[in-house]
């Protein structure tokens, strides 16, 4: 004899999943069904409670708008792999990038318009990135992408084809296109150009303002 019990595993007003229990040789009793259901009240809260963690530990690291990291989570993160970078011998490389004349699409086609310009340069960024990489939103419309492993040589071919990449966006909002984007980007190296980050966010600064 085969008996089945399914139950809605329930938290906080939604349905995380479901509670499936089989019995063989006996029926589930009473006693063994409200044990059942209690087991699934527990591991659906437990469930729920590890979801809401996990969103709210991404909430703390992550920019709302473009799905990057943000300025915390970058300077954590720097702190972390320059030191592993002074350990294994290993370059680190820095990119500054700086949208150009980002409040002019502000001013002149609206906040809206900087949000989709923005997200869209976002998406950019993560189509470029490798798995060590990390692409950050650091303020406003500008942006740090930190690669682990990479010299100079290698971040400025990674700048190439961001730049390049960016001038081919092609965006659309409300019927209307907002037009040609260009970036300025700056590159500084560990340890070539410094051993702390505002070692080498002073020297990218300087370069991405000679771009410009």
């Amino acid at each position: 004899v085969k008996t089945s019990l399914c139950i809605p595993m329930q938290a906080h007003g939604e349905i995380v999943g479901l509670f499936y229990v089989t019995s063989f040789g006996e029926d589930l009793s009473q006693t063994k069904r409200q044990t059942a259901q209690r087991i699934s009240e527990q591991i659906s809260l437990t469930t729920s409670n590890l979801e809401l963690q996990e969103t709210l530990r991404e909430q703390s690291t992550k920019d709302p708008l473009t799905g990057l990291f943000n300025r915390r989570y970058f300077e954590d993160t720097f702190e972390r792999e320059v030191a592993r970078a002074e350990r294994s011998e290993e370059p680190l490389s820095l990119l500054v990038l700086d949208i150009d004349h980002f409040k002019r699409y502000n001013d002149t086609m609206g906040h809206d318009t900087g949000d989709v310009l923005l997200s869209h340069f976002a998406k950019i960024l993560l189509g470029k990135t490798r798995k060590e990489d990390v692409a950050v939103r650091y303020g406003g419309e500008e942006f740090v992408f930190l690669m682990t492993r990479a010299n100079t040589k290698l971040a400025e071919k990674r700048a190439k084809e961001i730049s390049k990449a960016v001038k081919e966006m092609d965006i659309t909002h409300k019927q209307e296109s907002i037009g040609n984007v260009t970036v300025s980007i700056g590159v500084a190296s560990y340890p070539e150009h410094g051993k702390t980050l505002a070692d080498l966010l002073h020297v990218a600064d300087k370069a991405l303002y000679k771009a410009k």
